[in-house]
């Protein structure tokens, strides 16, 4: 077990604010040079945050879904929206967390940073969602797997329009933030066998980084020691020898965009299925209200606030109008935030990586109820299943269209690519991963559907 001696000794650390287009190619940025370390660290994040957002990544998700399909409603939520909720959500929390536990300030994320990760945390969604990324797994297993949240360090490093082959080049810690599964597809991935994985329920991706992003990912843990960088990359194997391993730990930054992602998750979509009447009353009480008086607390006032909260919000959340909803899911998502603490795990040397915000018990077991309860009374239904079956079966069959008429089908971009060397798979891959869960269905249509199609269509 490591002291918690940490090995740098600041977030002000120069390593944490360098950018792998500098380490690669000697380029910096002359307007930073002469300005102070802590201000010199907060423009860098401000750079980051506004790369991010004015990435073409980021304004796709604008027609990405986060649950329910794009035409359904003009009021729920899409991937952008989700992730400016999530932004929102881990300033608040990084805030909460310099008020009751100041000692650990120096590492506690300005708010542009934490901004700046949690924006950037679904860039590699894939059209229509969950479904859409098993369904380019099922084909990419063999090429080196894809998976969201490794599609979302590739395009941060490799895709992203700000450098020719650095991506949105962001700062290191920035890109550690975003680092939620520090471990390739080759590492991590164990799959049925080979009479199997043409099944595309059977072919779902590990949490990973894409086999292509080794470099990337020796680059983003140079600065820690040996030993911190083999721990931050220990695997979890189940018994079951089919079963995809798990890694085990995260950064603090990481740890604190996790729980806005989770809070954001849990009950930010729990209002949208309230809105739209997908879930009542009745179901609210059982699954969560009533399930929610068995949590033992530590203390007797957090026992008191949360029957007072939860009996507020079964009566708010099903009123008529906006306002009484918006009131309710509020006040959860407070309750929620003011029982995040830091703990200090005492196994690594470097405190970015021992630090980690966690939830209280009670409260981890409250958002759980939340997130189950969309999962089962939302996800789940038959006519949301439907959306993503039908989308996953489109994803499929572009690629495998495109693959096999790259020279027919793919744009002159791409195709330059793949003259430039690089490999098809992950070309298409990268190419059909970035469209929108419209362009998709467009492109299906172009392709498949009888009387769809013109020269002029874009």
């Amino acid at each position: 077990m490591a002291t918690g001696k940490t090995t740098s000794t600041s977030a002000y650390d120069e390593r944490w604010t360098e950018r792998k287009r500098k380490t690669d190619e000697g380029y910096t940025s002359p307007r930073f040079q002469t300005t102070p370390d802590h201000q010199r660290s907060e423009a860098q994040y401000q750079r980051d945050r506004a790369r991010i957002i004015h990435c073409a990544a980021f304004r796709r998700l604008q027609s990405k879904t986060q649950v329910l399909n794009l035409g359904e409603s003009d009021f729920y939520r899409t991937r952008l929206t989700h992730s400016l909720e999530v932004a929102q959500l881990g300033s608040g929390i990084c805030s909460h967390l310099l008020q009751t536990q100041p000692q650990w300030r120096d590492w506690i994320a300005p708010a542009m940073l934490m901004e700046a990760i949690c924006l950037a945390h679904d860039l590699g969604h894939p059209p229509f969602g969950h479904g859409g990324e098993t369904a380019l797994n099922s084909i990419m297993h063999a090429h080196g797997g894809f998976e969201g949240n490794g599609q979302t360090l590739r395009i941060a490093m490799k895709l992203g329009e700000y450098s020719e082959s650095h991506g949105l080049d962001l700062t290191r810690r920035t890109l550690l933030g975003v680092l939620k599964y520090p471990s390739l597809h080759q590492r991590i991935a164990r799959y049925p066998s080979a009479s199997q994985t043409n099944q595309a329920h059977l072919v779902k991706p590990p949490k990973c980084l894409h086999d292509e992003e080794a470099d990337a990912l020796a680059w983003l843990l140079a600065p820690f020691s040996p030993s911190d960088q083999a721990l931050l990359q220990h695997i979890d194997f189940p018994a079951q020898t089919d079963q995809h391993g798990t890694t085990r730990y995260k950064g603090f930054d990481t740890s604190i965009m996790e729980l806005a992602d989770d809070i954001a998750y849990g009950v930010h979509d729990l209002e949208d299925a309230v809105a739209l009447r997908l879930v009542t009353q009745a179901q609210w009480q059982s699954a969560i209200a009533d399930k929610a008086a068995a949590i033992e607390w530590p203390h007797a006032k957090d026992q008191a606030e949360c029957a007072q909260l939860l009996a507020f919000a079964s009566q708010q959340l099903f009123l008529e109008g906006d306002k009484p909803r918006k009131h309710a899911i509020s006040r959860i998502v407070h309750f929620l935030m003011e029982r995040i603490h830091i703990e200090h795990q005492q196994l690594f040397e470097s405190d970015l990586l021992n630090l980690q915000a966690v939830l209280d018990p009670g409260a981890e077991q409250l958002l759980k109820l939340h997130k189950d309860f969309v999962m089962q009374c939302v996800i789940l239904r038959p006519q949301i299943q439907e959306l993503e079956f039908k989308g996953q079966q489109m994803i499929r069959q572009l690629m495998h269209a495109l693959l096999q008429h790259p020279t027919r089908l793919l744009p002159l971009e791409q195709q330059q690519l793949l003259e430039q060397g690089h490999g098809l798979h992950r070309t298409v891959c990268d190419y059909v991963a970035s469209m929108t869960d419209l362009e998709a269905t467009r492109r299906y249509s172009r392709l498949f559907a009888p009387n769809v199609g013109s020269v002029f269509a874009p």
